[in-house]
């Protein structure tokens, strides 16, 4: 796995919009993409799976692809993340 270590930075940390937009970003990659949170991982093509984490503004969550080929997948999530979902 290709991990990408991140901060959640906007106040409202992920909720569902958030959660949806990383979804839809996960969803075109060729194989699986992964939220790590504390000891939980989850895919990160589902919006139920990720709104478990509970990531609230300062969570470390990690990215994992299974494919080198999906890096630029966790790049996109990444600055989503970085920009604080634009909100």
């Amino acid at each position: 796995m290709h991990p990408k270590e991140l901060t959640i930075t906007n106040a409202s940390g992920i909720h569902a919009r958030p959660a949806a937009a990383i979804a839809r970003i996960a969803q075109t990659a060729k194989s699986g993409v992964w939220i790590c949170h504390e000891e939980e991982r989850v895919d990160a093509t589902s919006i139920i799976d990720i709104l478990t984490l509970a990531c609230g503004q300062g969570a470390r969550i990690t990215l994992h692809a299974e494919d080198p080929e999906d890096l630029p997948i966790l790049d996109s999530i990444a600055m989503l993340i970085e920009n604080g979902f634009g909100e």
